[in-house]
């Protein structure tokens, strides 16, 4: 039922590591051509595109700061310029930064946080719209997180209220960009081990968070990447558009 996604054109931001590039191996194995956004990570990069092609795979890495508006236009544009065009986008560039309780949320702080989160999508979204309604059915797929229903845990005030940015332009660009055959929705990953916990939560976090869930365990990025596909698919999910897909082992029913 997936079939429709061989030789899309796809693009994954943030997809060095992580989800990301479990969502980008996911495409890849199906068939679609993907480029890989990388900022930071440019060996994860170039080893998970090496891990693509031995399998066949069609893949290439683009690396850039979506941070800024000229990072975000210059690698959907370089992603483009590859690919031949565009027909899926998967903004999944994000990160918490670092935990601060609001008495000691700067400026810098804010920006940085709010650059990557939402500046990233609105930006990238922008660039890609144009393609995307020469690929007649184009789809964006954003990434928000399950702190967007619930506030985050400790000292994530500026990225819980950034994926709940994240959530609400979906539904807006959602209406918007349907009546040029564009889907936009997001899938909403709950606690998954990926090097944003390890990073950003103790063990004693981690514990304490997976005592919230009802299925008693953290996620894994593989168990994300279905509901990525799924979205991308006009023949799966050709009527579904504004939704976000909560991928968290129950810990967030809304």
């Amino acid at each position: 039922m997936l079939s429709d996604l061989k030789n899309k054109r796809v693009l994954v931001t943030g997809s060095s590591t992580g989800i990301g590039a479990a969502v980008a191996a996911g495409f890849a194995k199906l068939g679609a051509s993907v480029v890989v956004h990388y900022n930071a990570n440019a060996g994860e990069a170039a080893s998970l595109v090496e891990l693509i092609t031995k399998e066949d795979g069609r893949a290439v890495a683009v690396g850039g700061d979506v941070s800024s508006t000229a990072g975000a236009t210059q690698v959907v544009e370089e992603a483009v310029a590859h690919l031949g065009g565009l027909d899926v986008l998967v903004n999944n560039a994000g990160a918490l930064v670092r935990r601060a309780p609001v008495t000691d949320i700067d400026d810098e702080l804010y920006d940085e946080v709010l650059d990557l989160n939402v500046r990233s999508v609105v930006m990238a979204s922008r660039t890609a719209v144009p393609h995307l309604r020469k690929a007649e059915g184009g789809a964006i797929i954003n990434t928000s997180s399950v702190a967007a229903r619930n506030g985050g845990g400790p000292g994530a005030l500026l990225y819980a209220s950034s994926k709940a940015f994240v959530s609400n332009m979906t539904r807006n660009m959602a209406k918007e960009l349907a009546g040029d055959g564009i889907r936009v929705n997001a899938v909403a990953p709950g606690v998954i081990m990926t090097p944003f916990h390890q990073r950003f939560s103790t063990p004693e976090l981690l514990e304490s968070m997976r005592k919230t869930i009802p299925m008693a365990r953290i996620g894994d990025p593989a168990e994300c990447v279905g509901a990525y596909l799924f979205l991308a698919s006009n023949r799966m999910s050709g009527y579904i558009t504004g939704q976000i897909i909560e991928v968290n082992g129950g810990q967030y029913m809304p």
